[in-house]
């Protein structure tokens, strides 16, 4: 059995370590393949989640960009006592320190990650400065280089990437735990003080200025103008009445009555089928998880042309760049019910073509 060893940045819950937890799990269940993971820096709530399913997990506790040296040496040290038969790396940091250890102890398999799109948007100058790295580096390191999303593949041709070893695997969704029911729904929205018969319009995201919240406090802003009933829902870390910037904004255009902040919750399901129009505002995406998981539970999208959005969104309505973009097909969909409906039931066709066995089976034949 090939022994796999997937080095990260860190484990704390985001969309590239759900997609490596989803992945080794599955894989592991199949018994084609070993797994185990190294974080560079700490355990975090997925690294705890791979520990309790039996994963092995390595911790380096990489603290600042002064311990570079010594977190590759101790990296290189580990992954020559593993022994390991592909290395899988996600993420530039990971892809430059991950790759290079595994070079230099002759590992045949080196399989990178890209998830991200534009990191100009929000990332730090070293992140964006790694990235030219591993550009020139893609040449000689990896054997294979991973893309979460067919722009990101486009962007990182573009900024220098070999383009030869790239492929494009669009991440699974476990359909089989996207679900929800209506006493789900009706649950979310007795905790939080919504009427059964309210329009709740919501997305998902840590509070982050890629996410963009403010944009999506803007649409708000505009639709209480014709609709002062609407609830708007933010759901994901940072998202609370604690956060003084975003309680400056709600405070600021009299939106506080319309909001409701639920910060990080483990009930995603139950947080997206609360809402009866999912939006996602980010600046950049790679490829977007929470909009693929709104969808399987049935819920309409309205989306940013960002990442592969339109990839998954195929209603060219729903696909706005701007507020009042947004604005007008909510509108849209608010006047039109039938249509609501008819769109979220579309939806869920779609994300079918999105299964974990499928992404399993496509990362297997990298993998042999």
């Amino acid at each position: 059995m090939k022994k796999i060893v997937h080095v990260i940045i860190g484990l704390n819950v985001g969309g590239a370590e759900l997609m490596l937890k989803r992945l080794v799990l599955h894989s592991q269940q199949k018994g084609n393949f070993h797994h185990e993971v190294i974080s560079l820096t700490d355990l975090g709530l997925i690294g705890k989640d791979l520990k309790e399913a039996g994963i092995r997990v390595y911790t380096l506790n990489m603290s600042s960009l002064l311990s570079i040296f010594s977190i590759y040496f101790s990296l290189r040290n580990l992954l020559k006592d593993i022994k390991p038969d592909i290395v899988q790396t996600w993420m530039y940091h990971a892809d430059f320190l991950g790759g290079l250890a595994a070079k230099s102890l002759d590992i045949q398999k080196i399989i990178w990650g890209i998830r991200t799109t534009d990191v100009t948007q929000g990332a730090s100058r070293l992140t964006v400065g790694l990235r030219k790295i591993c550009a020139k580096l893609s040449y000689s390191v990896p054997t294979d280089i991973v893309c979460a999303a067919h722009v990101s593949k486009d962007v990182h041709i573009k900024i220098g990437y070999d383009a030869s070893k790239m492929h494009v695997i669009p991440n699974g969704f476990e359909l089989d735990k996207l679900v929800a029911t209506e006493e789900d729904r009706n649950k979310i929205r007795e905790e939080f003080n919504i009427s059964k018969d309210a329009i709740v319009i919501g997305s998902v995201g840590r509070f982050n200025i890629v996410k963009n919240q403010k944009f999506f406090v803007e649409i708000a802003k505009k639709l209480v103008k014709t609709d002062p009933n609407l609830i708007f829902m933010l759901v994901g870390r940072d998202n609370t009445i604690n956060n003084n910037e975003l309680m400056g904004w709600l405070s600021e255009h009299n939106l506080i009555n319309n909001f409701r902040l639920l910060g990080q919750r483990e009930d995603i399901p139950y947080c997206l089928k609360a809402m009866d129009i999912f939006c996602l505002h980010s600046k950049t995406e790679g490829f977007p998880n929470v909009l693929g998981e709104a969808m399987a539970l049935g819920v309409t999208a309205i989306a940013r042309d960002v990442g592969d959005s339109k990839y998954l969104i195929q209603n060219k309505l729903l696909i706005q760049n701007e507020v009042d973009g947004f604005c007008r097909t909510i509108i849209t969909l608010l006047n039109d019910r039938i249509l609501l409906v008819e769109e979220g039931r579309r939806n869920i066709d779609i994300v079918r073509k999105f299964s974990m066995d499928e992404y399993i089976n496509r990362i297997n034949r990298i993998y042999s």
